[in-house]
């Protein structure tokens, strides 16, 4: 953004679902999350101010902030947690909480992609 565009720090929320448990897919499921949020919400690097990631008990292959640096993000603070052990939860999930600053003209769009669309049926693809 240029210093000249109006911005406001903003929650972006996102999910995506891993098909295995390995570093591999976790990581680059986990990255194309994370570059989908930022490209729907017009974010660069510079504008995150911290992420907080969770992922379900039975994703233990890496963490998903790996991916997060291998981006570029590593002067962001980063967060994994683990996402609480529902009975009937959606497994395989990594969810994403983004703090960036985003311009004024741009409504927010968080991101569901693969299985975890599930989870927000009703916001728009």
């Amino acid at each position: 953004m240029s210093d000249t565009t109006a911005t406001r720090l903003r929650a972006i929320r996102g999910a995506t679902t891993i098909e295995t448990d390995t570093s591999e897919d976790l990581l680059v499921r986990t990255a194309e999350l994370v570059e989908t949020v930022m490209a729907h919400n017009k974010v660069r690097v510079e504008d995150i101010v911290s992420i907080i990631f969770t992922a379900t008990p039975d994703l233990q292959a890496d963490f998903p902030a790996v991916a997060a640096r291998q981006l570029g993000l590593s002067r962001t603070p980063l967060l994994c947690c683990q996402e609480l052990a529902v009975h009937g939860a959606m497994g395989k999930c990594v969810r994403v909480l983004m703090h960036a600053y985003v311009p004024d003209d741009v409504a927010v769009r968080h991101v569901y992609l693969h299985e975890a669309r599930q989870l927000r049926l009703d916001l728009p693809e």
